[in-house]
């Protein structure tokens, strides 16, 4: 059965300056119903509204009837090309295909979905189930401001241009009321789909290759030597801080994550020359990782070890049910910083670095695969460039204990 198809215009009296109006169009198929703009603008005493068309024999009402004629003989076309082929049809459809959507072009949103799934099917191997949920939320930002500022729920990859990512950003910042370093990384998702779709021949050109996002994010805190000191040695009334500030100080010794520590067993702890070691792979990456436990990590193991289930160290941890209570433990011990359960993994690198642990060894305990990762969790600290320029300066000292300025 056949379609109920129409295409009529019409003027937008809502949107009248000085008299004159923009021309719409409407397409409608078996109850659906998409607008578009005509792009043509006419004084609103000239409209017939029963004809659709302009009133008169002038050469501007000529032209404009024209112009009405051609855009109503192309959706006639892209409906035809679409029913023949598509058991489906809808008046948005029809009407994204007259502007440029769905046609051999990508989409953006079509381009993100499909790059979304492809990421999907990575989870478990080399990607984390936490970072597809990143990246969904990433599309639907992406789809809200299509939708609020463009008022379509899709736009061709064709129409995309340097303004567009420009107001997106603008737009994360101001309604999406997201940080700057939120409003980077979204802007780094939009602009990697768009250069993978240019990349793969899906859209002629990239308009976002030369536009740079300013990240500026938040240098993240981390407990510095005394201030660990001061949490290992606090005494707490409550048992339930005092086991959260444990496993914090766990975190600071092994620079395991928190999903690590959740799901750390018994049997990823070995024996290797006498001395116990933590051999296993980072759940967020799948990359291998070996920590040697240190007396204090070993002793907090030792504390909890009756409390083992399933051959898990920490059995029953949710992540959920330690933020708040952690940032409360921290403010009992007299620290003033915004602390996270993440905070340790760069508290251990800055405090690694700190005591002249190489950066490549520090990287491996951290399972990073790339040491420029490692060099923004570690902070160089005062007391690592005093120790560092005081080793330079009695190794000079040596070389040059024999000579003399010429005066």
């Amino acid at each position: 059965m056949r379609s109920t198809f129409k295409v009529l215009f019409y003027v937008n009296g809502s949107k009248e300056k000085n008299g004159i109006v923009p021309i719409m169009g409407r397409v409608t198929i078996n109850g659906s119903v998409a607008q578009f703009s005509c792009k043509l603008t006419i004084a609103k005493t000239m409209w017939d509204a029963k004809g659709n068309r302009v009133k008169g024999k002038s050469k501007e009402a000529r032209d404009i009837n024209l112009a009405l004629d051609n855009i109503k003989a192309q959706i006639i076309k892209h409906y035809q090309r679409i029913s023949d082929r598509e058991a489906y049809v809808t008046a948005e459809i029809v009407r994204n295909a007259y502007q440029g959507i769905g046609t051999e072009y990508e989409t953006l949103l079509g381009a993100f979905d499909k790059d979304n799934e492809s990421f999907k099917k990575r989870i478990g191997i080399d990607r984390a189930a936490s970072s597809y949920k990143v990246r969904i939320r990433s599309r639907n930002h992406l789809a809200a401001f299509i939708k609020k500022c463009y008022k379509r729920s899709d736009i061709s990859m064709l129409e995309l241009t340097p303004d567009f990512i420009k107001e997106y950003e603008i737009y994360l910042s101001t309604d999406a009321g997201l940080h700057n370093g939120s409003v980077w990384a979204h802007c780094m998702w939009l602009k990697t789909i768009v250069s993978k779709a240019h990349y793969n021949g899906l859209t002629p050109r990239n308009p976002f290759a030369q536009y740079r996002v300013n990240q500026n994010i938040k240098e993240r805190q981390y407990l510095t030597e005394d201030e660990i000191k001061a949490v290992m040695t606090h005494e707490f009334a409550d048992k339930k801080l005092a086991y959260i500030r444990d496993l914090f100080v766990f975190a600071s010794f092994t620079a395991l994550s928190f999903v690590d520590i959740k799901e750390l067993t018994t049997d990823d702890i070995v024996e290797i020359n006498g001395e116990k070691w933590i051999l296993s792979k980072r759940h967020k990456t799948k990359v291998n990782f070996q920590v040697k436990l240190l007396d204090i990590p070993l002793h907090i193991i030792k504390r909890y070890e009756r409390f083992q289930e399933d051959k898990l160290v920490f059995p029953n941890l949710n992540y959920w049910n330690i933020c708040k209570p952690l940032k409360k433990m921290i403010k009992e011990c007299g620290i003033s910083k915004d602390i996270s359960f993440h905070c340790t993994r760069h508290g251990f690198a800055t405090l690694a670095l700190s005591k002249g642990v190489p950066i490549e060894s520090v990287s491996r305990v951290l399972g990073h695969t790339n040491i420029t990762t490692t060099q923004r969790y570690a902070k160089i600290t005062t007391e690592k460039i005093d120790k560092d320029l005081t080793m330079f300066g009695n190794r000079l000292n040596q070389s040059f204990s024999e000579i003399s300025i010429a005066m």
